[in-house]
């Protein structure tokens, strides 16, 4: 996700930098994408939950077959936390570089 990338043209302000409804005409649409990829962690996360209800109870049962179950069913959860840890990389990366261009855009503001 590119928090930097807008589809449509910003209109600045005369001095250059971003109006205020700029602003939070940006921000609103920067925590609606990091809300949007929460979402998407906590659906992971539940999808995990059942994963692991699933293998805990197929380990209780004894059954073979269950048992053989657990393999695949282990190596998905394996995969939705390798997913989990990249969603999370790229939400801290992201915030960074919202935060990193929010405070040059206030440093670049003309000063009374």
């Amino acid at each position: 996700m590119d928090f930097n990338n807008h589809e449509t043209p910003t209109k600045r302000s005369v001095s250059g930098s971003p109006s205020v409804d700029e602003e939070e005409a940006e921000d609103a649409e920067v925590w609606d994408q990091f809300n949007r990829r929460f979402r998407e962690v906590q659906s992971v996360l539940d999808r995990n939950r059942a994963l692991i209800q699933q293998v805990n109870n197929n380990h209780r049962s004894r059954v073979a077959d269950n048992m053989v179950k657990n393999v695949g069913l282990i190596q998905e959860i394996n995969g939705n936390i390798s997913k989990v840890v990249s969603l999370y990389s790229d939400l801290s990366s992201n915030f960074s570089t919202f935060f990193h261009h929010r405070n040059d855009n206030a440093n670049a503001k003309p000063t009374n």
